[in-house]
């Protein structure tokens, strides 16, 4: 068995610590034909979020945050089975992790400078409301029957 084409980055210099991943291999559902029965191809990768030391503590933070949902004791799970190897399974599992950690550990967006409405472009705006007022107003047919 080859070694894995990690490391899987998260982000900058910071990538999945491999010795802190858990793997669980399963018989996976969906199609293969009598080999799919005995081998285990379905990849269910833990990594445990709260304990580890991998992340810069802010990520983490940030990280455990967002993920609440999907934590089971500081602990987020991957599942891949999409693939009929198991080998191809295990990346798929891996670069989802990766990249689901980068966007949990993201820095929050900068918040929205609102900006002011040029005078001019209001004005033109209260502008053309009248005129069309007054071509409708004109349309109102009261003096002829």
């Amino acid at each position: 068995m080859g070694r894995m084409s990690g490391p899987y980055v998260i982000r900058g210099s910071v990538s999945l610590p491999e010795a802190e991943l858990m793997w669980r291999f399963s018989r996976s559902s969906g199609p293969g034909g009598q080999h799919v029965n005995t081998s285990d191809s379905q990849v269910e990768l833990r990594f445990d979020l709260a304990a580890t030391n991998a992340l810069p503590e802010v990520w983490k933070e940030r990280a455990l945050e967002r993920l609440a949902g999907r934590l089971v004791g500081g602990v987020v799970t991957v599942r891949a089975s999409e693939h009929r190897s198991q080998w191809r399974n295990r990346e798929a599992a891996a670069v989802r992790l990766a990249a689901l950690l980068a966007e949990a550990s993201a820095p929050p967006p900068k918040p929205r400078r609102p900006t002011k409405i040029p005078r001019g472009i209001n004005e033109r705006r209260l502008r053309e409301k009248k005129q069309r007022a007054d071509t409708k107003r004109g349309r109102t047919g009261r003096d002829w029957h």
